[in-house]
């Protein structure tokens, strides 16, 4: 063994023994199905994670769109409930895949679009993570700029020494990277652990959010102007305003939905994850947008003009003047804020691509790897020069989501309509031939074409959104976006596999538990058939193939499970 290799070696990251090369590339302890040992969310935590995730900068201005394109404050805020809803029922419905099977998205993702073919939809959801990771860290930067600016006002004038057009101050540099360094130590915690954090956040930031609230309400001697304002549009124009409102809540759900599996894997159990996070992701998001709307109305009042929707920006004319008192609070609200901020990216971004890059290369990185390597690569992509173009990006972005709904179109409707529940555990980690997820070469054409079709009847309207002339019903398709790609690749994908059928379907529902404790994904080992347990009828087992298989499975129904 030379040199390099044994420096290959020591990189490995831990694995189960005895699997082959090709195994190593598809599983490692990170990718393994979750034991009961690390299934440690309870139905509290999910309620922490979702309120913590709820409030932070972008939700508080969620309305604010919505309110220029001409709605009144609470029709804008209906919008939030019914879209975040909506959103909910997604999560539940993707999440419900990790809280049974206890395996994350990038493994979901083979079961539909094979053990290889996969690798595109987590290279996309990678993307997308480490991109939002250094815009959100950028935004923290902001937090930590106020709160030092509430300690030292000389801050504010702190000597440039960048040059100038390269889109950042050495103030706004020393922010971001002072949040980017804090942020390292809560990336070294297992999945597992974080709920903790969630939890603090949970507490700690409704409390800041609303002594904000309460505040910016007794400095304006009321609640603003904003709750008066009639809407400005009328008829089909108003229609289609609510439409593009509630449509703004999905797109910018659009990660988290594909990757609710990398959180509800760790569920004790799969009720865990479906109340909590179905009830409070629109109470928590509605009530954060509402705070969000009469603080920024009451700032009309306090400083004149438009209102401020950017909370940093307010809290910010707050500290002109401020005594040491309220320079105090505003340290606190900041700190609230920034914390948010953490967990909102740790819980979107950085636990995302840890995941996705695992599955990536397993063979050498893990969860805790990949969030250290996306937060180096967020630093280094200068993400101040995508928050300058901000309208240009947050367009760019927001269509990102008509991707992502493909993907998950496809997801859902293998797994409620095509296979109904049914998973065989093991050949997820298995690419050679007898797996029922390789297809052609570990590619499901199926899938593709699926997923294809749901970005194409959407790629004309959003060349509409960045500028271009396009037919006015490509835009009215565009407008309802994340609903056509989803239904195009969801209802393709059906159609294709019942023209084209796939192995290990379920004629009825039938959803497998496996004692994941003794699961062995290794080729050749055995379980002892005391380690597994079904609900619903008894499904064969084979120990090359795995629970729900036989070794001559052409065509065959075992059970209730068609195993083409």
């Amino acid at each position: 063994m030379t040199g390099f290799q044994r420096w290959l070696k020591k990189l490995e990251v831990e694995a189960e023994p005895g699997l082959t090369s090709a195994q190593l590339m598809l599983t490692n302890n990170d990718l393994r199905p979750v034991e009961a040992e690390r299934r440690q969310w309870k139905w509290y935590n999910f309620v922490a994670f979702w309120v913590a995730d709820s409030l932070n900068i972008n939700t508080w201005m969620i309305s604010s769109s919505m309110i220029v394109d001409g709605l009144s404050w609470w029709q804008s805020w209906l919008c939030v409930w019914a879209g975040y809803f909506i959103a909910a029922c997604f999560v539940c419905l993707t999440g419900r895949i990790g809280a049974i099977y206890h395996v994350s998205f990038p493994v979901v993702c083979r079961s539909s679009f094979g053990v290889w073919g996969s690798l595109w939809p987590v290279l996309n959801r990678t993307v997308m993570a480490v991109i939002w990771y250094g815009v959100q860290g950028y935004i923290g930067g902001e937090c930590i700029t106020l709160m030092i600016r509430a300690i030292w006002p000389s801050y504010q004038d702190l000597p440039n020494g960048i040059p100038e057009g390269s889109g950042v101050t050495s103030k706004d540099f020393l922010s971001f990277f002072l949040f980017w360094l804090l942020s390292l130590p809560a990336l070294w915690f297992p999945v597992h652990k974080l709920r903790h954090l969630f939890t603090v956040k949970s507490i700690y930031s409704p409390i800041a959010a609303i002594s904000f609230f309460a505040w910016a309400i007794s400095r304006a001697h009321g609640i603003g102007p904003i709750v008066h304002q009639p809407n400005t549009v009328h008829g089909s124009a108003l229609a289609w305003a609510v439409v593009k409102a509630i449509m703004s809540c999905l797109g910018n759900f659009a990660t988290l939905i594909v990757n609710d599996p990398d959180f509800s894997r760790f569920a004790r159990k799969p009720s865990d994850a479906l109340w909590p996070q179905l009830l409070t992701i629109p109470i928590g998001f509605g009530i954060t947008s509402f705070i969000g709307i009469i603080a920024s109305s009451s700032s009309a009042v306090i400083f004149g003009g438009d209102p401020i929707w950017n909370p940093l920006d307010l809290l910010g004319n707050f500290l002109e003047g401020a005594s040491s008192g309220e320079r105090f609070g505003i340290f606190i609200i900041a700190l609230g804020f920034a914390l948010a901020q953490l967990g909102t990216n740790i819980s979107a971004n950085s636990v995302s691509a840890g995941t996705d890059m695992t599955a990536l290369l397993p063979r050498y990185l893990n969860i805790r790897r990949g969030s250290y390597i996306c937060a180096a690569v967020g630093l280094a992509m200068c993400p101040w020069n995508l928050v300058s173009s901000s309208n240009q990006f947050t367009t760019y972005l927001s269509a990102y989501s008509i991707f992502l709904s493909s993907i998950a179109g496809v997801m859902i409707s293998d797994y409620y309509l095509v296979r109904k529940g049914y998973l065989q555990i093991k050949d997820l980690y298995n690419a050679g031939e007898d797996s029922a997820y390789r297809f052609s070469y570990g590619f499901s054409w199926q899938a593709y074409a699926s997923y294809l079709s749901g970005i194409i009847i959407n790629i004309v309207g959003f060349a509409g959104a960045v500028g271009r002339t396009v037919p006015v019903g490509a835009e009215y398709i565009y407008n309802v976006n994340y609903f056509s790609g989803f239904i195009i690749s969801s209802g393709m994908y059906y159609i294709l596999t019942r023209l084209f059928p796939i192995p290990a379907t379920s004629d009825t529902w039938h959803e497998v538990h496996v004692d994941i404790d003794n699961l062995s994904v290794a080729e050749g080992q055995d379980l002892d058939s005391d380690d597994l347990r079904t609900t619903g009828k008894t499904v064969g087992y084979d120990s090359t193939l795995g629970y729900g298989t036989m070794p001559d499975y052409k065509g065959a129904k075992v059970g209730s499970a068609n195993v083409v």
